[in-house]
């Protein structure tokens, strides 16, 4: 049976709820969905599909694109003057230092360039909820290659780390700064801790269900305990759970870790960015031109050792058109999330993108439909 495609889009954006509905009719019976896109401040598209009790107010757990938020605080923080990102990090964090880290920039460091992907002995789930105790332990924690010679994708600690040098730079979370400056103003369903009140919107995240032509192609990647993949993902330590435990979690959901703890609706993923590029609701846009440019700019790119494949990253985000959308104005930025979630904002069109999924998508992380659903936004909003 087809599920009934629900939800609006403005006038000239048909398109995209035509692309969604093709999506959705050929995909499993199961499918859960949400999509939301803003043009210069205005929502035009806002769409879900699933069962009776999904709205677009239900809330998924998104991963990665948690980071999205972390940076856009980080570059909050720089906008201030409150962080440089020229400055060694050890001038906010001494104890960084160890194991040959001292030199190492804060731009450096939010651009994967720290080596600093996980530790030799692994994180426990509990553990991993927790940005303090991971920031603790990896500042003692040698790096997997010489710091600022080469990048690779730190997963599972990236948002602990940024959130650190926040801590010492201002004497509050990242999570915390995070609540006052971004989502609480403009009433984002994006949590970074989710309040026990907004559990009942909450949708476990469901796991992937490859075909067997899909399951081979999976087998088929090189794996090993001791490998920097297995490392960043945390793979190496025995009895890691699955990928949807970690959302999964309440303990995850209620602390809200920086690099994968988030939790929001596809409202909640696109109302961000559109608050970082556009006015919205009568508020400025939370960043200036200048620093809008700088997030968007191309820090790292090539050969990332984690992901082992071409990657591009701006300053924390991922440079949205070279990783995915090439049709994408240049400077694009945002970041998708291991389930198949995807956000991003793309300045020069004035566009705001939000996807999520309930069941985490095959390869794993943006999920291929994306690359439909954004070509008919950017389409509709030239």
């Amino acid at each position: 049976m087809t599920q009934q495609i629900h939800g609006t889009v403005a006038e000239g954006f048909e398109e995209v709820r035509e692309e969604f509905a093709a999506f959705v009719a050929a995909e499993r019976p199961d499918y859960e969905g949400q999509l939301c896109a803003y043009v210069h401040g205005r929502r035009v598209v806002d769409l879900w599909a699933g069962p009776d009790d999904v709205s677009a107010d239900s809330l998924y757990g998104v991963f990665s694109s948690t980071k999205g938020a972390a940076h856009l605080v980080v570059a909050l923080l720089v906008q201030d003057g409150t962080l440089e990102l020229d400055r060694k990090v050890t001038y906010y964090w001494p104890e960084f230092a160890a194991e040959g880290k001292g030199a190492l920039t804060l731009r450096e460091l939010v651009t994967h360039r720290a080596g600093l992907i996980g530790l030799d002995a692994g994180f426990t789930e509990e553990e991993l909820a927790d940005d303090r105790l991971i920031s603790e332990r990896l500042a003692d924690q040698r790096p997997f290659w010489r710091p600022g010679t080469a990048f690779g994708y730190h997963a599972l600690v990236m948002g602990a780390l940024a959130g650190e040098v926040v801590r010492r730079a201002t004497g509050r979370t990242l999570q915390e700064v995070y609540e006052e400056r971004v989502r609480a103003p403009y009433g984002l369903a994006f949590h970074l801790g989710l309040p026990a009140a907004e559990e009942p919107r909450f949708r476990s995240v469901q796991p992937m269900a490859p075909t067997a032509e899909q399951q081979a192609v999976l087998d088929a990647q090189p794996t090993g305990p001791h490998t920097l993949t297995s490392i960043a993902f945390n793979t190496h330590v025995p009895g890691t759970g699955a990928l949807e435990d970690h959302a999964n979690s309440r303990t995850v959901r209620a602390k809200g870790p920086a690099s994968a703890g988030g939790v929001a609706s596809a409202h909640g993923l696109a109302g961000m960015y559109a608050a970082a590029i556009s006015e919205v609701d009568g508020r400025p846009p939370l960043l200036k031109p200048d620093t809008v440019a700088e997030v968007g700019q191309i820090h790292s790119v090539g050969y990332d050792l984690v992901a082992r494949a071409h990657k591009a990253y701006g300053l924390g985000f991922q440079a949205t058109a070279e990783n995915w959308y090439p049709f994408l104005g240049a400077g694009a930025f945002g970041h998708s999330g291991a389930g198949g979630s995807q956000a991003f904002a793309d300045p020069r069109s004035g566009l705001a993108y939000g996807y999520t999924r309930r069941r985490c998508a095959f390869p794993g992380g943006a999920a291929p439909e994306n690359v439909g659903f954004v070509r008919a936004v950017h389409s509709a909003a030239l």
